[in-house]
């Protein structure tokens, strides 16, 4: 089979799309047959080396997928022919930009029926991270005021529209080019970040989705008793006594594998509350190209890369 590979860090010139052994399922594994692969600023930044997750390379790239199972191990959740989407193995390395990969069966879900592979696999890493972020750790309810950094981009896109399915009134920070595309994904009100003085526009929100580093700025718009969630600073230990000194509630989220959060996800998708937005897509030998789009931090929800009919 082919998979994409990298035998150092540096640019995106790094990634080698090599021939290699298909692996085998394990008990309680399934192989998967991958139609399509998302590509994340994470798969950037661990390719670089500016976040060295992996560690030292070799290895695989890539963790979102959607696909076929194409064998079930003994006890696996699903069969044949099942047509599945998740994130497995992070922050492990799961060799996702490739033709088959072998994942624990629970931590894949079955695919939204209503979209295809392509769009299924925009979806996971960074649905799953506003998801967790924002249902599971922040709460968030009917009536309560969000304001989304980034909100445009990969994350931010499903942020929107996942606080917006939960009853919140939705405040989306983006450049004013991108305003359009918040509003039709269900922004209550758009906010340009370079023009305007955040403290200045908004104050007493019960929910900041911050991706941006910006906590401290976020901290001064949070009513107390809000709830910062942050997946950029997560591990930052004086910022959350910062927060929680002001009265409020830091949440520090590390997006992790979770099915029963991929099975909800799909739900809200094939309801159509949720439409996860696809700017380009590529081949699987073109994942340098990819690679470059996503690094340049101009996307317009996700990028991802086709790897079978």
């Amino acid at each position: 089979m082919r998979a994409v590979v990298q035998k150092s860090f540096g640019g995106p010139e790094v990634l080698e799309t090599v021939e290699t052994e298909r692996p085998t399922p394990l008990s309680g594994e399934v192989l998967i047959r991958v139609h399509a692969s998302g590509v994340n600023p994470v798969d950037v930044a661990v390719r670089s080396g500016a976040f060295p997750l992996l560690g030292e390379p070799p290895f695989g790239v890539g963790w979102d997928i959607s696909g076929v199972v194409e064998q079930a191990g003994p006890g696996a959740r699903f069969k044949p022919g099942d047509e599945v989407y998740g994130m497995p193995f992070f922050p492990r390395a799961a060799t996702g930009y490739a033709e088959y990969v072998a994942v624990p069966s629970r931590q894949v879900a079955r695919k939204p029926a209503t979209i295809d592979h392509t769009h299924a696999a925009a979806v996971p890493l960074a649905a799953l991270t506003a998801w967790q972020g924002l249902v599971d750790a922040a709460r968030i309810g009917e009536g309560q005021r969000v304001l989304i950094h980034r909100a445009a981009g990969g994350v931010g896109h499903f942020a929107v529209q996942i606080a917006k399915a939960r009853g919140a009134h939705v405040i989306a920070l983006a450049g004013e080019p991108k305003h359009d595309f918040l509003r039709e994904l269900g922004a209550d009100e758009v906010i340009d970040y370079r023009t305007t003085d955040l403290t200045e526009a908004v104050r007493d929100l019960d929910v900041v989705f911050d991706s941006s580093s910006q906590g401290t700025a976020s901290l001064k718009i949070l009513r107390p008793g809000g709830t910062l969630v942050t997946i950029m600073e997560h591990a930052n230990q004086e910022l959350a006594a910062q927060v929680e000194a002001a009265g409020r509630r830091f949440a520090g989220v590390s997006v992790e594998p979770d099915y029963a959060s991929l099975e909800a996800i799909a739900a809200l998708i094939d309801a159509g509350a949720i439409r996860p937005h696809v700017s380009e897509t590529f081949p699987l030998g073109n994942a340098a190209k990819a690679h470059e789009l996503v690094g340049s931090g101009r996307v317009q929800g996700k990028v991802v890369l086709t790897v079978a009919e």
